[in-house]
């Protein structure tokens, strides 16, 4: 590894100044606050983007594998020579972070900035995203023949569109200028403005302008990007269109996936495409968008003593299709063909057909579908290749298609968690604070047959079933049941209220009672929730 620029470790916050204790210091107040606000940090605003800028160089006698530390971030950083990539190419990847500890300051910054944003666009704590952009051309100057090398840009924010469009800036010049030219950017981007999606992001580098937006332009840019995370699903899903409702199933279930691809720039797309489909729910299961034989999680993932992962990997080596054969979902790609209007769309298969040479593009899969094809959507599509209409309209089609199932599968289990909740009858200042029931899988697919609106579906009753036991509603469960709780607080107090002002019979000590419940249960939500609930 060339080189590695970051941003340095944020120390903690100083104490108080001498001569002042706890009650007497200046922090106590908004004004002392702001006029002994401390100056910022180096690199502060730098780390809020990146965690660091990597530059990996293939060397003739070591490989990638420089130094221990560095070894996944190295391999990662390079195609495997199967997938034989001349020219530029770009990809991404994602592994486990390992090693020392992040400090409280940096924690709590991503605490705040993961409470303003949607789940799907939240800083990992315990991942770490690779946006690469890898150079292989002839060299005779060198004595493999080849210059190889790749620029990474490392990251906890999932911003895939802006990290590749910021490479695609940098990079090339990079490897025109070198370090001078790294430095310069580093130092640009240290003064960059703190990511808030939503909002119109200006961000200068290198003499242009990225601009972030969904609404109209703000300022002319040379560079817009209309969302910092979104891909082209339509050329992402080209080869697999016919088969989206299947592959939305497996997402929604947390199935193991094997993407087989014959580049790693196809196998991350795809992979991040699919882990895509259930916005706005987040896919919580783990995801490696490019994964190698040298990973770290190789034996964990390729293991035959336990059943396989709850995780989809994207691959080029040939050398899983053997490894990996005895897992339940396996779809291999190849490059994009034309047949017809539509491209050349994968085929389902079984899993016995599976070789471990001349294996050809297929869904290599035993489910069976709980959703009819949506006919319409790849009539519209059809229509949309055929009129010449923009990729970026087909895939909003798309998009759009993937969360009305989503929705169709949120909106019943939104039914059922209101019917946990206790009535308003129920909630009384004189009687002990109703329970939440709690939630029942097989009371929950009961439901299913009069909650509306109803799947397509193409079997009889109960084939809801598998679409329950899944890890990634939790996520989706427990910030429903923070709401809930918040609604409870309010009605008990809009109860005390009313009971205060005598227009309620209740005991003095019973007012007391209700009132400490209320802030026993305050205290148990996020200190977020926690600051808008409690009264100044």
């Amino acid at each position: 590894m060339d080189a590695l620029w970051g941003a340095a470790p944020r120390p903690p916050p100083p104490p108080p100044p001498p001569g002042l204790g706890p009650s007497e210091s200046p922090c106590c107040t908004p004004t002392a606050t702001r006029r002994l606000r401390r100056p910022p940090l180096p690199w502060a605003r730098f780390s809020g983007w990146l965690e660091c800028v990597c530059v990996v160089a293939f060397d003739l006698e070591l490989g990638q594998a420089l130094e221990v530390r560095k070894t996944s971030i190295c391999y990662l950083s390079f195609p495997d020579s199967y997938s034989g990539c001349l020219g530029d190419t770009q990809f991404s990847f994602r592994m486990r972070q390992s090693g020392g500890q992040r400090s409280l300051h940096a924690l709590d910054e991503d605490d705040g900035y993961n409470r303003g944003v949607p789940v799907t666009l939240q800083r990992e704590a315990a991942h770490l995203f690779g946006y690469v952009y890898f150079r292989q051309v002839k060299d005779s100057a060198v004595k493999r023949g080849y210059f190889q090398k790749s620029l990474v840009l490392v990251s906890r924010l999932p911003y895939v569109s802006l990290f590749q469009s910021l490479l695609n800036l940098i990079a090339p010049e990079y490897f025109e200028k070198l370090v001078p030219c790294l430095e310069a950017v580093c130092n640009e981007i240290d003064q960059w403005p703190t990511p808030v999606p939503g909002q119109t992001l200006n961000l200068p580098v290198m003499g242009v302008v990225m601009q972030v937006t969904r609404s109209q332009n703000l300022l002319p840019a040379p560079l817009v990007l209309s969302s910092v995370n979104e891909l082209d699903l339509f050329r992402c899903f080209q080869p697999v269109l016919i088969h989206i409702q299947l592959l939305w199933e497996l997402m929604l279930l947390g199935e193991p996936l094997v993407v087989m691809a014959p580049s790693p720039t196809i196998s991350s797309e795809m992979v991040l495409a699919l882990t895509s489909c259930l916005t706005p729910l987040k896919f919580c299961c783990d995801y490696r968008p490019y994964f190698t034989i040298h990973d770290s999680e190789f034996k964990e993932y390729t293991t035959r003593t336990q059943a396989p992962p709850n995780v989809v990997l994207g691959v080029t080596n040939p050398f899983f299709i053997k490894t990996l054969q005895h897992w339940p979902h396996i779809l291999r790609i190849g490059e994009l063909k034309m047949s017809g209007d539509l491209p050349k769309q994968v085929k389902m298969k079984k899993l016995a057909k599976l070789k471990t040479l001349d294996t050809k593009p297929g869904l290599y899969t035993s489910y069976k579908t709980y959703l009819h094809k949506d006919k319409t959507l790849i009539k519209r599509l059809l229509k949309g290749i055929q009129r010449k209409r923009p990729s970026e309209v087909q895939s909003a089609l798309v998009r759009r298609h993937l969360l009305e199932l989503t929705q169709s599968f949120i909106i019943p289990l939104e039914h059922y968690m209101a019917s946990l909740m206790p009535l308003q009858r129920a909630v009384t200042p004189w009687k002990t604070p109703p329970q939440i029931r709690p939630f029942r899988q097989d009371d929950f697919l009961k439901s299913l047959e009069h909650a509306g609106p109803q799947l397509t579906c193409a079997g009889g009753k109960g084939e809801h079933g598998p679409a329950v036991s899944l890890q990634n509603i939790l996520t989706w469960m427990k910030d429903k049941s923070e709401v809930e709780i918040v609604d409870l607080v309010l009605k008990l107090r809009e109860k005390l209220i009313q009971a205060q002002a005598h227009q309620l019979p209740v005991k003095e000590e019973t007012l007391q009672r209700v009132a400490l419940y209320v802030d026993t249960v305050i205290g148990s939500l996020p200190d977020d929730l926690q600051a808008v609930l409690r009264h100044p």
